[in-house]
């Protein structure tokens, strides 16, 4: 993963070397080389991720391509406010393996889950959690849109409200192989933990609107951005108001910067006639070409 951009690109091998300064550890070794097992670790997968979107970003608006407004899903909350300008990238790449330490620390390992629910709306997922919580945690985490809730929460919990979520009429639940169950109340644990370190991390006001996870609206300022990540942690990210903000704000086009084509599959099904790109590696850049 990023190999071939820190090989091609000064900015990009650049944005490596200062998430390694940042962290005191080679993290551009396991990002280019692994092991899997070790990247795959919430703290390490969280500032990598966003270390490679980062470096995507910076090589982007080198050749002139600039966002109107930025948005990311969950963790990329933060690679948007880096790109917005709300945090510098050494401080975010701190946050974000705390984030992910705390995270996974929230819960003991094997006692929480999370899983997709597919061909159900919001209304019915909620019912169905509601209905199979029997005093335990469980609710919906990712909001992603066109009829795809991921619900997360105790183990048991999400066992059960799959179950009932089928009972009403979803095509599918499908486990996910994830480490802890994000977003969720489960989650308050690692909010308390990250607030001071937010609140006493040094912001600005993003000089482009970041339309933030916890309630789809546009950030504009370096307070109302810090307190929509804090409350991001242990509530739902809803995705399908975000793009749906977007939209209404008058984007029409949406580049994905960073692994993964997982957003640009949901833009996809959430505004028709969307022209979106993908770039995670130097092969991507020439379907940029004319876009500014």
């Amino acid at each position: 993963m990023g190999r071939a951009l820190a090989d091609q690109f000064d900015v990009c091998r650049q944005t490596f070397a200062e998430a390694d300064a940042a962290l005191g550890e080679p993290l551009s070794d396991l990002i280019f080389n692994g092991p899997a097992d070790r990247l795959t670790l919430t703290e390490i997968t969280q500032p990598a991720i966003l270390t490679m979107s980062v470096a995507v970003y910076r090589l982007l608006e080198q050749r002139g391509i600039t966002p109107a407004f930025v948005a990311g899903h969950s963790l990329g909350e933060y690679s948007a406010h880096v790109a917005a300008g709300t945090l510098q990238f050494a401080d975010a790449v701190r946050l974000v393996r705390n984030r992910g330490r705390y995270m996974q620390e929230a819960t003991p390992v094997g006692s929480g889950a999370m899983a997709a629910i597919i061909g159900l709306d919001e209304a019915a997922v909620q019912a169905a959690c509601r209905e199979a919580a029997q005093g335990d945690v469980v609710s919906p985490a990712n909001l992603n849109g066109a009829g795809q809730v991921v619900i997360a929460g105790s183990a048991a919990a999400v066992a059960r409200a799959s179950e009932r979520a089928k009972a009403l009429g979803a095509k599918r639940a499908i486990p996910l192989p994830v480490s802890a169950p994000f977003h969720c109340a489960l989650m308050k644990p690692a909010e308390l933990r990250l607030t001071p370190e937010l609140r006493a991390v040094p912001s600005r006001d993003p000089r482009i609107p970041v339309v933030a996870n916890v309630d789809a609206q546009p950030k504009t300022t370096a307070a109302a951005s810090i307190e929509a990540l804090i409350q991001q942690v242990a509530s739902p990210v809803r995705w399908e108001d975000v793009v749906r903000r977007l939209a209404s704000e008058g984007v029409t086009r949406y580049v994905e910067v960073g692994p993964g084509k997982a957003l640009s599959g949901m833009i996809k099904r959430i505004v028709t006639g969307a022209t979106i790109h993908n770039v995670e590696g130097p092969e991507d850049l020439a379907a940029l070409e004319g876009v500014s």
